[in-house]
């Protein structure tokens, strides 16, 4: 009865039929007669854009050449019934629609799950895909909107620009005012930085102030063996330095994990994945697997680091193009992050230019621009001798949709690296920030200005050699020739 009294307001009423018609499919129907008319009558709207009327589909029906007699002369009797009740509650009748839709394609869902755990699906599908049919299935939903319209939904659009949105904050009070107050979901961050950086420091000072603070964490390695990445959030727990975290006595180390499961209501799982050999859909099966055995949502991933992942777009030949593969592979993480309505803070790392230049900018991101464009904030981290002898990191704003970069483009904070912790430092160590000692210090280079207009170019090594040499010569290393 509910399967006709649809196709019926399908093609009889417009306006029931233009919000339902997209998530309709003809496996919902079991009657090869239903099916059949709703096959006709989709062929037709997909082509002329309205419902056919009952001529035209009787026209179209007669124009088939896969109905027997039988089926042939039950679409004909299904189309010449065909009516609709008007007192019908519109309301009514598209709740009860999608309530079928999803009962439906649940049902469909199963039967395939069953096929693939049989090894008799059709698509040859993992096992691993179960779980994102049956979500799918469960997540059906008719969405009424059709768009904003600016003059008739301004209250909707007054309370958006009033409505606090939920961020997870640093513990670093500077990050949170660039962030305007820590890093909103459906978001992805990037950290650029050298080789041995800070990175991955930065990364598990996170992981771990964002547990202390109640979150679900989720790290996804790929560089490192979880283990490793468990040691540094331990020390950076416990206050103990890397090397004193494997000396603790196991009461004592017992004793302070239950101290701190007593103190947080967040978790945090870390995930291995051998180097290169995951992408988007691994992390999505991790994500199911973990919602489905263990209720485990993660509020924020730290993904280490996005350059070896793989793409699971991306394959044979298009992947040697580093470009088109890294910022496919930012886009896929990217959406992981609006799917899953979590925040992603991600890693990559400086090209060449950048290793020995103390003022970098996006033109420094390695392999592919495309990271830049997809990511909603950049973060660059630079150190020097002289900021290591200070147990400082500079951190450089290079991209933020949140706020002003010019608003403390440049920044310092405390870095303890033997206990893989960062830390605030005072407002006046952010005054006329520093990368080496000043003259008379120690240092071998004058005090730099990074409020000064000189060029980027003129600061790096060959901006600096080139200024050296005369109108006509060339320049070798540091030597000027003739």
């Amino acid at each position: 009865m509910l399967e006709k009294t649809i196709l019926s307001n399908l093609i009889l009423n417009e306006d029931f039929g233009r919000k339902v018609y997209p998530y309709l499919k003809d496996e919902y129907f079991d009657d090869v007669v239903l099916r059949k008319v709703f096959e006709t009558a989709s062929e037709y709207l997909d082509k002329y854009k309205e419902p056919p009327s009952i001529e035209a589909l009787k026209i179209a029906v007669d124009k088939r050449k896969d109905l027997n007699e039988d089926t042939y002369q039950g679409v004909h009797q299904l189309v010449d019934n065909m009516s609709i009740d008007k007192d019908t509650n519109l309301e009514f009748l598209l709740d009860e629609t999608e309530k079928f839709c999803q009962d439906k394609d649940l049902y469909n869902s199963i039967r395939k799950s069953i096929l693939i755990l049989d090894g008799q699906d059709n698509e040859q599908m993992d096992k691993g895909a179960i779980p994102g049919l049956l979500s799918d299935s469960l997540g059906i939903n008719f969405d009424q909107s059709v768009g904003h319209d600016f003059l008739e939904d301004v209250d909707d659009r007054y309370e958006h620009y009033h409505r606090k949105e939920e961020r997870i904050p640093f513990d670093i009070e500077i990050l949170n005012k660039i962030t305007k107050g820590g890093i909103p979901r459906k978001s992805m961050t990037v950290l650029l930085a050298t080789t041995g950086g800070g990175k991955s420091l930065l990364k598990c000072h996170m992981a771990a102030n964002h547990l202390m603070f109640g979150k679900n964490v989720l790290y996804i390695t790929m560089e490192m063996a979880a283990e490793e990445i468990g040691r540094r959030i331990d020390a950076n727990i416990m206050d103990i330095t890397l090397d004193e975290v494997a000396e603790i006595p196991r009461d004592v180390f017992e004793k302070r994990m239950a101290r701190l499961r007593g103190k947080t209501t967040g978790k945090l799982v870390v995930k291995e994945f051998p180097t290169g050999s995951a992408h988007s859909g691994h992390f999505r099966h991790l994500l199911n697997e973990l919602k489905l055995k263990k209720n485990f949502a993660p509020d924020i991933i730290f993904l280490d680091y996005l350059n070896i992942c793989s793409s699971a777009r991306v394959k044979g030949a298009a992947a040697a193009n580093s470009y088109t593969l890294v910022k496919s592979i930012a886009e896929e993480v990217r959406g992981l992050a609006m799917e899953y309505n979590c925040a992603i803070v991600t890693s990559s790392q400086y090209n060449r230019d950048a290793y020995g230049n103390s003022d970098v900018d996006l033109t420094n991101t390695s392999e592919s621009m495309g990271i830049t464009h997809t990511a909603d904030c950049i973060l660059g981290l630079v150190s020097s001798e002289y900021l290591d002898e200070m147990n400082q990191l500079m951190i450089k704003q290079l991209k933020n949709r949140w706020g002003d970069i010019s608003y403390y483009r440049r920044f310092l904070v405390g870095i303890e690296r033997a206990k893989m912790k960062i830390y605030e430092l005072e407002e006046s160590a952010q005054e006329n920030i520093n990368l080496e000692a000043p003259s008379g210090g120690g240092g071998q280079h004058a005090k730099k200005n990074w409020d000064d207009s000189s060029p980027v170019f003129d600061k790096t090594d060959i901006g600096m050699r080139l200024n050296k040499r005369k109108p006509g010569q060339k320049v070798f290393g540091d030597v000027a020739l003739t």
